[in-house]
Protein backbone atom coordinates (compact mmCIF):
# COMPACT_ATOMS: atom_id res chain seq x y z
CA UNK A 1 0.00 0.00 0.00
CA UNK A 2 1.50 3.42 -0.84
CA UNK A 3 1.64 6.42 1.37
CA UNK A 4 0.53 9.81 0.32
CA UNK A 5 2.51 12.18 -1.01
CA UNK A 6 1.80 15.70 -0.11
CA UNK A 7 3.00 18.56 -1.86
CA UNK A 8 3.50 22.23 -1.15
CA UNK A 9 -0.26 22.95 -1.60
CA UNK A 10 -1.48 20.76 0.78
CA UNK A 11 1.28 21.64 3.54
CA UNK A 12 0.62 25.00 3.21
CA UNK A 13 -3.33 24.38 3.55
CA UNK A 14 -2.04 21.75 6.10
CA UNK A 15 -0.60 25.37 8.04
CA UNK A 16 -3.83 27.10 7.82
CA UNK A 17 -2.01 29.24 5.11
CA UNK A 18 -3.65 30.27 1.45
CA UNK A 19 -2.34 27.45 -0.77
CA UNK A 20 -2.31 28.90 -4.17
CA UNK A 21 0.79 28.53 -6.53
CA UNK A 22 0.80 32.54 -6.10
CA UNK A 23 0.29 32.79 -2.55
CA UNK A 24 3.12 30.11 -1.84
CA UNK A 25 5.27 32.18 -4.28
CA UNK A 26 4.58 35.07 -2.24
CA UNK A 27 5.37 33.51 1.12
CA UNK A 28 8.88 31.65 0.11
CA UNK A 29 9.81 35.28 -1.80
CA UNK A 30 8.65 37.47 1.93
CA UNK A 31 10.73 34.31 4.23
CA UNK A 32 13.70 33.57 1.71
CA UNK A 33 16.92 33.81 3.46
CA UNK A 34 16.37 31.60 6.45
CA UNK A 35 19.58 31.86 8.35
CA UNK A 36 21.26 28.05 7.82
CA UNK A 37 22.24 27.57 11.71
CA UNK A 38 18.13 28.31 12.11
CA UNK A 39 15.95 25.23 11.78
CA UNK A 40 12.71 25.57 9.45
CA UNK A 41 10.44 25.06 12.73
CA UNK A 42 12.42 27.88 14.85
CA UNK A 43 11.90 30.28 12.06
CA UNK A 44 10.03 33.02 13.53
CA UNK A 45 7.03 33.88 10.95
CA UNK A 46 5.50 30.09 12.25
CA UNK A 47 2.95 29.99 14.80
CA UNK A 48 2.97 28.06 17.60
CA UNK A 49 1.01 25.35 16.10
CA UNK A 50 2.56 25.46 12.81
CA UNK A 51 6.29 25.09 14.13
CA UNK A 52 4.79 22.05 16.40
CA UNK A 53 3.65 20.52 13.60
CA UNK A 54 6.70 21.07 11.25
CA UNK A 55 8.64 19.19 13.82
CA UNK A 56 7.11 16.36 15.00
CA UNK A 57 6.16 15.31 11.15
CA UNK A 58 9.78 16.14 10.36
CA UNK A 59 10.67 14.27 13.83
CA UNK A 60 8.50 11.04 12.85
CA UNK A 61 9.81 11.24 9.24
CA UNK A 62 5.92 11.78 8.72
CA UNK A 63 4.69 11.40 5.07
CA UNK A 64 4.76 15.39 5.24
CA UNK A 65 8.61 15.49 5.71
CA UNK A 66 9.81 15.23 1.63
CA UNK A 67 7.35 18.38 1.29
CA UNK A 68 8.85 19.95 4.26
CA UNK A 69 12.18 19.41 3.66
CA UNK A 70 11.60 20.80 0.17
CA UNK A 71 9.81 24.08 1.82
CA UNK A 72 13.65 24.43 4.29
CA UNK A 73 15.48 23.96 1.16
CA UNK A 74 13.36 27.25 -0.94
CA UNK A 75 13.33 29.63 2.12
CA UNK A 76 17.64 29.17 2.73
Amino acid sequence: MEQPVHGLPELFAQLGLPSGQKDIEGFIARHQGLNARTSLADAPFWSRAQASFLRECWREDSDWAECIDELDVRLR
